[in-house]
């Protein structure tokens, strides 16, 4: 993982994983990403991303109003959250992917279609 290349490869989880995983190997960070230190780091990476919008209220969709350098911060914090959750998840033996997959299909138990499109309907009405 040397510079900053180009992304030509499609982006999974596993890869995002791997390329974590031989990032700490190579600068010998192993030793020091415990879950609980992962779980510090991604709190604190949550928290730098939390401040971009601290201030601004309301943010429409797809953020028309921003400029590419507000954007590109936002990119860069976002990933952060991303890569520490990814290896926090490789750390603790999770497979990030199915068990979002399976979160997904539990809420589709506990949030079934039916019941909240009619609670969002009545709030439309009021």
């Amino acid at each position: 993982m040397t510079g900053i290349s180009k992304v030509e490869e499609s982006v999974t989880l596993e890869l995002l994983r791997k390329k974590m995983e031989d990032f700490a190997k190579e600068r010998d960070w192993e030793k020091f990403h415990s879950p609980r230190n992962l779980l510090l780091a991604l709190v604190g990476e949550v928290g730098e991303l939390s401040e971009i919008f601290q201030w601004k209220g309301e943010v429409p969709k797809g953020l028309p109003d921003w400029n590419e350098k507000e954007k590109l911060h936002l990119g860069e914090e976002l990933s952060d959250v991303l890569l520490y959750l990814v290896r926090l998840s490789d750390i603790s033996g999770i497979d990030l992917g199915k068990a979002a997959l399976r979160k997904v299909e539990l809420n589709a138990i506990k949030y079934p279609v039916n019941l909240c499109k009619a609670s969002s309907n009545k709030e439309a009405d009021n």
